[in-house]
């Protein structure tokens, strides 16, 4: 009978231990790789929906293009891009995918020009033709001439760009594509380009890099990357002729002015929206339909597109409209 007894006392705390134990063995690591351009507010969310829930992320920010080459190789968990995956990609992916918005971000020409401080006023074919090799000197009367009073140097101007497979660039290429018939031929659009100029940087450090080394640069980048580095950023002339800063305020316009499909794959540049900035674009957090971790990616993706929203300002990003919030809930339940 003693021995009977132990035995049922040993099964109780057995019992009581795997108890313990079961929330743990629940809890997963997330993996995910990609996007630069979330980085900043990545950094941010991670510890936080960690600290909430017990589940480990790690990210890496290796560019849009790297992070939907791992999502495709199935070595990462979710992908972060700032442009939807391609058709290429969707058939190398071999099984559904879905995107999910988790910012908007504005994209800003910033530069580094010698006595000229922040906000000088560009257009997109100025721009173009900027990164097109065109207009070489920043005294050029194309660049002067938007920007009245301001006294431009016999400057030589160096272009920087991304050298990896970027979100960024697809933005910032969608919208050159979009208002510059010469670069729409020349250059086209895409996370990877042959630039006709410049020299190319990894990631936005590595562009906002080149931008605080290099007098007379100019360069694109994630406005987040801007701010941090304290680095001179320009008005951009939008559809309606209006020249706008990039701002949360005015990427939020952009988005307003453009609705999503139901599957939230769309390009938000050059925006009808007589306040928006026109380089502006979502980010993504792509996965497949179809996870072994489906409980956990539920759960990190609602956060993110709800909880994770309150982050979003104080980094320079814009929230997520709330039509596309409740829409990328919809999405996010369709994981299995």
């Amino acid at each position: 009978m003693k021995f009977a007894g132990a035995l049922k006392r040993t099964a109780v705390l057995a019992g009581a231990f795997l108890a313990l134990a079961a929330p743990a063995a629940h809890a997963q690591s997330l993996t995910g790789a990609g996007s630069t351009f979330v980085e900043p507010i990545m950094t941010q969310w991670i510890p936080s929906f960690q600290k909430a829930t017990k589940v480990t992320v790690n990210y890496q920010p290796i560019g849009s293009g790297g992070g939907i080459t791992s999502l495709i190789n199935h070595t990462v968990d979710f992908a972060g891009s700032d442009v939807p995956m391609n058709p290429q990609e969707v058939s190398e992916a071999k099984a559904p995918v879905i995107h999910l918005p988790d910012v908007v971000g504005a994209v800003a020409v910033a530069y580094n020009i010698r006595g000229i401080g922040p906000g000088i006023h560009l257009s997109g074919p100025v721009i173009a033709d900027i990164f097109l090799g065109k207009i070489l000197y920043w005294d050029d009367k194309r660049i002067s001439g938007l920007s009245p009073g301001t006294k431009f140097p016999h400057q030589r101007i160096f272009v920087a760009h991304r050298s990896d497979g970027s979100g960024t660039t697809a933005i910032f290429t969608n919208y050159l594509s979009k208002i510059s018939p010469a670069w729409k031929q020349q250059v086209g659009e895409g996370k990877s380009v042959k630039w006709p100029a410049g020299l190319g940087g990894k990631g936005s450090a590595g562009v906002a890099g080149l931008l605080t080394t290099h007098p007379g640069s100019i360069g694109y980048v994630e406005l987040a990357y801007a701010v941090q580095n304290k680095i001179p950023y320009a008005f951009v002339q939008n559809r309606r002729g209006k020249f706008i800063y990039p701002t949360v305020a005015s990427a939020a316009a952009a988005a307003a002015g453009v609705k999503a499909p139901a599957n939230l794959q769309v390009m938000i540049t050059d925006t009808n929206s007589p306040a928006g900035y026109p380089i502006t674009g979502y980010s993504y957090l792509i996965v497949y339909q179809s996870s072994p971790k489906a409980a956990d990616l539920r759960r990190f993706l609602t956060w993110v597109v709800t909880t994770g929203q309150s982050y979003t300002k104080p980094l320079v990003y814009a929230p997520l409209p709330p039509a596309v919030v409740h829409r990328a809930k919809a999405l996010i339940a369709t994981i299995k």
